[in-house]
């Protein structure tokens, strides 16, 4: 059974997909159906239409973000996480850090966790200027998560969170988004062969 605070987190997934991917006509009784779901009911929607899968023996929306079955908005990933953008951030740039595996304990986390945590951070910083950048671990579903959180007055996790719509999160996610390293072609040096050797006049005494 999903606690109270899995309820509120999955609906307000659920009616951010709503509102990009239905039409406009749809939105307004797709939206109050979810909101009036107790979290019996949710979960039953939840496996019904195969939003949450069941592929470490839990349920967990976190491991159907990690295999697509969920989108999101992804700003980079290694081999061990997956950095995306919080849809229900606290402050502008809120990110998540996802593990692949679903981690159950923070000690458990691999240390590639955390220097993905370190890179999205330092572009947060580059590119939004906040006071300061903090890390802070949270555990939904059992699944262990990092939390990169810009603070540019006093926010905090506990914050009040602020809905984003679905243009800002594409924005961000453009902005915030590791791009790809260009490769600089290398310089040939021509090689000039014996018989191209420019010939000179020896010199007259």
């Amino acid at each position: 059974m999903l606690t109270p605070e899995q309820t509120e987190q999955v609906k307000k997934q659920i009616i951010q997909q709503i509102e990009t991917n239905f039409p406009e006509d749809k939105k307004t009784a797709a939206k109050s159906q979810i909101k009036a779901m107790n979290p019996e009911q949710l979960e039953e929607f939840l496996k019904q239409n195969k939003l949450i899968k069941e592929r470490t023996g839990q349920e967990c929306i976190f491991c159907s973000i990690v295999f697509g079955d969920v989108s999101s908005n992804k700003i980079d990933e290694n081999d061990k996480a997956l950095a995306v953008l919080e849809i229900n951030p606290v402050s502008k740039g809120h990110s998540l850090i996802i593990p692949k595996e679903h981690v159950s304990q923070k000690e458990k986390l691999p240390k590639e966790i955390f220097s993905l945590a370190q890179d999205v951070s330092k572009r947060i910083e580059k590119e939004l200027k906040p006071k300061k950048v903090d890390i802070s671990p949270s555990n939904l579903f059992g699944h262990e998560i990092l939390n990169i959180v810009p603070v540019y007055e006093n926010e905090t996790l506990a914050s009040q969170r602020k809905p984003t719509n679905p243009e800002e999160l594409l924005s961000l996610q453009k902005l915030l988004e590791k791009k790809p390293v260009e490769k600089v072609p290398k310089r040939t040096i021509k090689k000039i062969k014996p018989e191209e050797k420019l010939w000179l006049p020896k010199r007259i005494p």
